[in-house]
Formats: structure tokens, C-alpha cells, sequence
């Protein structure tokens, strides 16, 4: 049995390595005030692999790149908590002066950038097929991606708990949800159908697509980015919109200085010029 050492601030070795990997692999930041934080999920890693220390965890992250290990880095290190109807005045606009715009368009294309396990995805087929009626849903392709690969697993499932759905009005949770058991519930089989998920890496630009988006929303993970990756991703994204497209962040994240190429037009919406 591998004897474990607790993980704390006395306990440098490895721990610079790891929250540098992080950055350079993946684009999550980690500044000094929130050394803690990592370190609490990286205990949470160092307990589920039985490895001795941060010095080891490194050791086999960085050098050997074991590839299970670094996944459950990478999943400890992101933030995956999330619910349904999220930030519902950012939705409402877009409810209200972006979705109609693309009412008779022949193909509507969404892509969800951290998608977490598919709450957001959802909400937006979900608004669709309110909006547009389910025939609607027939000519939507909602990406989502998340560089958490457990995470993209739960989205697939689409499974959620009362305390993810606390914000689904009893109306729509009858019409767009069946329990499942054990206090959960199971999305429509045709919001499923609507809604795809990858595993995706932010940090690897540019973006493999070929059709651009309409719509991509980047919500409550740029300000794990730090500020070269945050112009970076942005810029990619711009790349990957159409023009007149939109770009949806959070009302909590100040990105107004990054938005080169994009014209603010409410808090947390910004859309892309037209040539």
C-alpha cells in the first residue's frame, strides 16, 4: 500500500510543474491566491490514483505523460459545476434579439465551449424547441465540448439531479424530462438528438471546424485563462463565427479589452461585424 503525503502549501515539490503543465497544456491559470484551490483537487487525484506525493504526480503528468493521469489532472484542475438556465437575463436576450433572427434559417449551428456536462447545450435546444416548435430541433446542431472527458460522458447520458434542474420550471421539467429514479431525470430523446459532445482542448487553435457558428457561447472559463490565452481564444472563436455571429461569455467575466473584432451589444453578448 503506497503511503499517501498530504498535500499542503509545506509541500512545493511538483506542485510549480503541475499548475505550469496546466497552463501551457490546457490554458488553465492557477495565479498564486488560488494555490489552495488547486491543490485541494489535486489531493482528490493524488487519493484516487494512490500516488505519494506531488513530486510523483508530476513526475508521471509531465515526463512519462501517462494519459489517464493527466485526463484526471485535467478534470480535478477545470471546474465542471453548472445547472440548467444559467445567468436567465444573458438567456433571455438571447431568446429575445439573437434566436429569431435565425428563425428561417435552414440550419442552426451553436457551439457550447465549455460545455461542462450539457446543462447549457440543453437549455438552448430546449429554448429552441420553445420558440420554434420541435420541428426546429430536426435543423439545430448544438456542439458541446469540455476538456474534461468525464464530464462529456454525463452530457451523453443527459441525466441530471434535482439539484441541477433546480431552476426548470415544474412545466418544463413535465414536458422535456422523465425520472429515471434514485431523484433524477432524463432529457427528450429529441433534445438529445440535437446536442453533440466532444472532448475538446480550448488551447489548441485554430479550431478543427469547417462550418462556422452562429452563436457560441464561452461562459465562466475565460477567467481560468490567462490574459495571452484569453486574446487567443477569443480571436479563435471570432474565426470560427459567421459574420453577424454571436459570441455569448459571462456577465461575471470582464472581457470587454478582448473583444477585438467583436462589437459589444449587452452585457455578456458581443456579435461579430458583417463584411
Amino acid at each position: 500500500m503506497t503511503l499517501l503525503t498530504p498535500i499542503t502549501s509545506a509541500q512545493p515539490a511538483g506542485f510549480d510543474e503541475l499548475r505550469n503543465w496546466l497552463s501551457a497544456r490546457c490554458g488553465i491559470h492557477y495565479p498564486e491566491n488560488k494555490s489552495d484551490l488547486l491543490r485541494q483537487r489535486l489531493a482528490r487525484v493524488q487519493m484516487a490514483h494512490q500516488l505519494r506525493d506531488l513530486k510523483d504526480m508530476a513526475q508521471r503528468v509531465v515526463q512519462a505523460q501517462q494519459h489517464d493521469l493527466q485526463l484526471a489532472v485535467m478534470h480535478a484542475a477545470s471546474t465542471n459545476h453548472t445547472y440548467f438556465f444559467r445567468e436567465r437575463d444573458v438567456l433571455d436576450a438571447v431568446r429575445t434579439t439573437i434566436l429569431p433572427v435565425l428563425a428561417n434559417r435552414p440550419e442552426i449551428r451553436i457551439w457550447s465551449a465549455a460545455s461542462s456536462s450539457g446543462e447549457e447545450a440543453f437549455t438552448l435546444a430546449i429554448m429552441i424547441a420553445e420558440l420554434f416548435g420541435a420541428e426546429a430541433l430536426k435543423r439545430t446542431t448544438i456542439l458541446g465540448t469540455d476538456i474534461s472527458a468525464p464530464v462529456i460522458e454525463r452530457a451523453e447520458k443527459g441525466v441530471f439531479s434535482d439539484r441541477q434542474m433546480e431552476h426548470v420550471s415544474a412545466d418544463l421539467r413535465r414536458r422535456y424530462f422523465a425520472p429515471v429514479g434514485l431523484g433524477q431525470y432524463q432529457i427528450r430523446q429529441d433534445i438529445r438528438n440535437a446536442c453533440t459532445f466532444r472532448w475538446m482542448n480550448l488551447k489548441a487553435q485554430p479550431f478543427p471546424f469547417t462550418k462556422p457558428f452562429q452563436i457560441v457561447f464561452c461562459r465562466n472559463i475565460l477567467y481560468y485563462f490567462d490574459r495571452p490565452d484569453q486574446i487567443a481564444t477569443v480571436r479563435a472563436i471570432h474565426d470560427v463565427t459567421e459574420p453577424g455571429g454571436w459570441l455569448v461569455t459571462s456577465v461575471t467575466e470582464n472581457v470587454r479589452d478582448l473583444l477585438s473584432g467583436w462589437q459589444p451589444v449587452s452585457s455578456g453578448i458581443s456579435r461579430k461585424g458583417v463584411r
